[in-house]
C-alpha cells in the first residue's frame, strides 16, 4: 500500500491567471521526505480523485512539497478540484514522492519545459546548479504573464541559465531548436515535459540528430489512450476467478464488477499505481509508463488502459 502524508496547504497563490502554486508541509510530528529531482506525488483532492503532480522546489528544500497546478478546463475534474478546491490551511493526505522520471549523469543536459511542464525541470535545474553541472533550462510557452515561475527565474540562481521562449515576445522555439541541436554534443541528454504534441516534436528533434534513445527522457502529465478493443478473458489466478472483459470496458472495471479491488490512480496508463504481473497471455500494452522493452517483456500489465492480444491473460491477482 501507498504510504499517505497529512499535509497541511501553506502559502498558496495564484500564477499565470490559471496556475496555482501551493506548498505542502507536515501536518504531524512526520517529517516530511526528501524531494527528488523528477518526482511526483499524489495528490488526493478534496472532490475524492487521486491525481500526480509533479514536485518543483529546489531538493534542498527539506519538510515541504511545492506544487504548480494548471486549471485545465479540459480535465476530468482532478485540476479542477485541486485548483478551485485546495486552500490555505486545509488539511490534505499526499503519498511519498515517487519518481519515474529520474535525473541521470550526463556531460549536459538540456531541459525543455512546455508550459505547465517546467514543473519537473525546475526541480532538475536546481539539482544540476547544486551539484556544479553542465545544463541549460529552457521555458517555452504563450506569454511570460500566463506562464508561473517566472519571476523566480528571472530572479533566481538559476536566471544565467533560463531561456525564455514566449510566443508574444516573437519567440519561435522551434527554429531555435532545430538550430541550437546541430550542436548538441552525443553525450547530452535531453529532458522535456509538456503537451504532448510537443514533447513529441522535441523527442523527434533529438533523435533525428543522433541522440541514442537512452539519453532522451520524457514524462506524460495526460495522454489520450483508445481504452476499446476485442472482449477476452482475465484469469484471476490468487482470487480465483475468471472474467470476461467485454469490448467497451477496461479490465480494471472488470475486475471490480467481479469485487476485485485493484489500487489506482491516473486511469490513464501514465502512473504505474495500477500495475499486475501476468503469468499467461499476451498483453495489448496501451501505457506510456513501460519501455518499449518492457512492454516486449510481457511480465507486467497496467489494467486501467491496456488490454489482451491473446483470449486469455492469466493475472497474479
Amino acid at each position: 500500500m501507498t504510504t499517505l502524508y497529512d499535509v497541511v496547504v501553506k502559502n498558496r497563490h495564484v500564477e499565470g491567471g490559471n496556475i496555482a502554486v501551493m506548498e505542502f508541509e507536515s501536518a504531524t510530528s512526520t517529517q516530511l521526505p526528501q524531494v527528488e529531482p523528477g518526482a511526483h506525488i499524489d495528490v488526493h483532492l478534496p472532490n475524492g480523485m487521486v491525481r500526480q503532480y509533479s514536485l518543483c522546489q529546489n531538493p534542498n528544500q527539506v519538510g515541504k512539497f511545492r506544487l504548480g497546478i494548471l486549471r485545465d478546463a479540459e480535465s476530468r475534474g482532478g485540476s479542477i478540484s485541486a485548483f478551485d478546491d485546495i486552500q490555505d490551511g486545509m488539511q490534505i493526505q499526499v503519498s511519498a514522492p515517487k519518481n519515474l522520471f529520474p535525473l541521470y549523469p550526463a556531460k549536459h543536459t538540456v531541459l525543455i519545459g512546455g508550459g505547465i511542464g517546467i514543473t519537473p525541470l525546475l526541480t532538475m535545474a536546481y539539482q544540476l546548479l547544486q551539484d556544479g553541472e553542465s545544463f541549460e533550462l529552457h521555458y517555452c510557452g504563450k506569454s511570460a504573464a500566463s506562464s508561473a515561475f517566472v519571476d523566480e527565474l528571472k530572479q533566481g540562481e538559476l536566471a544565467a541559465f533560463t531561456h525564455f521562449h514566449f510566443k508574444d515576445e516573437g519567440a519561435n522555439h522551434r527554429a531555435f531548436f532545430e538550430e541550437s541541436f546541430t550542436q548538441v554534443e552525443p553525450a547530452t541528454h535531453v529532458y522535456t515535459c509538456g503537451p504532448n504534441g510537443f514533447m513529441d516534436w522535441v523527442i523527434n528533434l533529438a533523435k533525428s540528430h543522433n541522440l541514442p534513445d537512452t539519453q532522451i527522457h520524457k514524462e506524460y502529465f495526460q495522454v489520450e489512450t483508445d481504452l476499446t478493443g476485442d472482449s477476452f478473458e482475465v484469469v484471476a489466478q490468487r482470487s480465483g476467478k475468471i472474467i470476461m472483459v467485454n469490448a467497451e470496458e477496461t479490465i480494471l472495471t472488470a475486475l471490480a464488477r467481479e469485487g476485485i479491488k485493484i489500487e489506482m490512480s491516473c486511469e490513464q496508463g501514465v502512473c504505474g499505481t495500477c500495475m499486475c504481473d501476468v503469468i499467461e497471455g499476451e498483453p495489448d500494452h496501451r501505457d506510456v509508463y513501460f519501455t518499449d522493452e518492457e512492454k516486449a517483456d510481457n511480465e507486467q500489465i497496467l489494467v486501467c488502459c491496456s488490454r489482451s492480444k491473446s483470449p486469455r491473460l492469466v493475472l497474479d491477482i
